[in-house]
């Protein structure tokens, strides 16, 4: 398939998708842009819906960057248990806050190249906060977007850096962003890793990888 072709499969593919799930926005919950930061970290090997009954303690004990950068490390590793990996996850957010209030004054950085510089953060979350709290194209290669976009032709590469780059060639930079929270839903309802639902798909004649 020609890059031109890649184009212009992802507008099809991004116009089902805008039909199927009108409402795109990220699934995990949060009122601040430091608490997405946090429950992206912590989404890490864990589901969203679990993130979000632990940030849901987690933000009531903590307010801010400043809380979170003073705060006693074995206090959070006890709230975020649940997520796994919680004392290398709270060291990360703990280290992370420490930079926003020194470096930032408590503010996110609007530039990937900073966001990755935090502590625990690597480039698909820092696309998340681009997207979701700057408004800015991004490209979240999660692995919704890894397997998805794999089977329907547009990326060869099973690698995020990678699926990153190869996206950014073919999707309009308006619509990135939102892509990729639909093809969360998509794949949890739809294309899932394992028994994918392909006789009922939406996108099924656009897919090279359909079964029969």
């Amino acid at each position: 398939m020609t890059l031109r072709q890649k184009k212009e499969l992802a507008v099809r593919v991004i116009g089902l998708l805008e039909k199927q799930y009108p409402d795109a926005k990220c699934s995990l919950v949060y009122s601040q842009p430091h608490e997405l930061l946090i429950a992206t970290r912590l989404s890490a090997q864990c589901t969203d819906a679990r993130v979000n009954i632990v940030t849901k303690e987690l933000f009531a004990r903590f307010h801010s960057v400043n809380e979170f950068a003073d705060a006693d490390i074995s206090e959070i590793e006890d709230i975020i248990k649940p997520c796994g990996l919680y004392k290398t996850k709270a060291k990360s957010i703990k280290e992370m806050c420490i930079q926003l209030r020194d470096e930032y004054g408590g503010s996110l950085p609007d530039t990937l190249e900073k966001l990755t510089k935090l502590s625990g953060i690597g480039r698909k979350t820092a696309n998340l906060i681009m997207g979701d709290i700057y408004g800015k194209p991004a490209v979240v290669t999660d692995t919704h977007c890894i397997r998805i976009t794999g089977r329907l032709g547009l990326v060869k590469s099973k690698e995020p850096a990678k699926v990153e780059q190869e996206l950014w060639k073919i999707l309009p930079p308006d619509k990135s962003n939102d892509f990729c929270h639909r093809l969360v839903l998509f794949g949890r309802e739809y294309c899932t890793a394992r028994s994918p639902k392909c006789k009922d798909c939406p996108l099924a004649g656009e897919c090279v990888s359909k079964a029969e």
